[in-house]
């Protein structure tokens, strides 16, 4: 097999709240067994789920406000202040929603504006979840998502040319220098960023969220259909674990280890 060349970083994001703003980041601790620091830390339940706060267990996206059933939720400009752990939501530049995450009125008052503003998409009374450690991922295991951004220009032109923003995606790492859809062959394999050690361990499979603009909030490209035309499948992009701690950075270059010869 052909050693893919090394890819730089070229945006790192966290997304602290499940379904909401992404929030990019010029640097990151990375610690074994660990996502990028807050990553889905939080999700807004949607109706009721069991999920037990004492006791974290993984659940289906579907159970959560999420951009695959609630494209509005892209209309919103989240940011999270780690320090004071406050939540500030703004709609077309104006604040409507704040709130300490950490504490009962804080989460009152965030799951307040979507039971006001989100009625005909609730199944039941939206709730601000967190659980110790726990990460909202859509899949069950911590994980670092990375997107090859030679991909995204190949969907560019799958679909006859139309731009693809990035951040559809919703990924913690961006790559360029790696070709198109190489990263999916990557899996098994140990990506090396610095000090830090991250095992491939499986790709991702898109879904309709992918097809809502983060900018515009519209629903306007059919990517997952136009992936299973063109490829077989809907896989764009690999998760992966850490397993070696490490700082990394925007600019940083990302190698793949040759395997060790036994």
């Amino acid at each position: 097999m052909t050693t893919s060349p090394n890819a730089e970083i070229t945006g790192l994001y966290r997304y602290p709240v499940k379904g909401l703003t992404p929030e990019p980041l010029p640097r990151a601790p990375l610690r074994a067994g660990q996502t990028l620091p807050a990553d889905r830390r939080y999700a807004i339940e949607n109706g009721p789920s069991g999920f037990d706060p004492e006791a974290p267990q993984w659940m289906p996206k579907t159970q959560f406000l999420m951009l695959m059933r609630n494209e509005r939720l892209a209309t919103l400009d989240s940011r999270f202040e780690d320090a004071t752990n406050l939540l500030t939501i703004r709609k077309d530049g104006e604040v409507v929603a704040s709130g300490n995450l950490e504490t009962a009125a804080g989460r009152s008052a965030i799951e307040g504006y979507f039971t006001e503003n989100f009625q005909s998409e609730l199944r039941g009374p939206p709730k601000l979840l967190s659980g110790r450690d726990h990460s909202f991922s859509d899949v069950a295991r911590k994980v670092v998502s990375i997107i090859n951004l030679g991909s995204v220009r190949a969907i560019e032109t799958m679909l006859g040319g139309a731009a693809v923003h990035p951040l559809r995606f919703r990924a913690n790492l961006y790559l360029q220098g790696w070709p198109a859809w190489s990263e999916l062959d990557l899996v098994g394999q140990t990506l090396a960023i610095g000090e830090a050690r991250l095992k491939v361990v499986k790709r991702i499979v898109r879904c309709a969220a992918t097809n809502v603009d983060p900018e515009t909030a519209k629903r306007d490209l059919e990517i997952p259909p136009t992936l299973s035309r063109n490829l077989g499948h809907m896989d764009c992009g690999i998760y992966a674990e850490v397993i070696a701690d490490g700082e990394i950075g925007v600019g940083d270059q990302v190698a793949v280890e040759e395997p060790k010869l036994v």
